[in-house]
């Protein structure tokens, strides 16, 4: 019998990817941007059975989210939906406790969390210009200014 809490890769383990790491190698994956003005279009049809008033309010405001654009690529709609439900349910006064420990589950799988962005490897960013990088002269000028060039080399003989 093979006792699997007591080390092997787990999900979520590790460094957090980051889009801005110095060492890229770690953070291989490719990196999903995602426009701030968020999703486009008609709200998709509610795909569960009768929907109240609070869930046809957060259906339609989740739809228009950056993260919507990923959800309506790879058809989640009844993942959103049940995720709509469920946070319906935990907003009650008398909810159970594990209600919100589930929704804030799904919230990282639908990448609404900043973990969850993290895990999915989405970025949400406004339609803002790259700074242009030095070139020539002034690239050797900022490369110069490194703490690694600053060292002196102090001769052995103490001269």
């Amino acid at each position: 019998m093979i006792n699997m809490a007591s080390g092997g890769a787990r999900a979520r383990s590790g460094p957090a990817p980051d889009p801005n790491a110095l060492r890229r190698d770690r953070d291989a994956g490719e990196w999903t941007v995602l426009p701030a003005d968020g999703r486009q279009g008609a709200t998709p049809n509610w795909p569960l059975s009768e929907q109240s008033v609070r869930e046809a309010e957060l259906w339609a405001d989740l739809w228009k989210k950056p993260q919507a654009i990923m959800w309506e690529r790879f058809g989640q709609d009844l993942e959103v939906a049940l995720y709509v439900r469920r946070f319906t349910e935990a907003e009650l006064m008398d909810s159970r406790v594990n209600l919100s420990t589930l929704v804030r589950q799904m919230a990282d799988s639908l990448g609404l969390t900043t973990p969850g962005m993290r895990a999915n490897r989405w970025r949400i960013t406004a339609e803002e210009p790259a700074p242009a990088k030095p070139a020539g002269r002034a690239r050797q000028a900022v490369a110069a200014k490194t703490s690694r060039s600053r060292l002196k080399v102090v001769p052995a003989d103490g001269a």
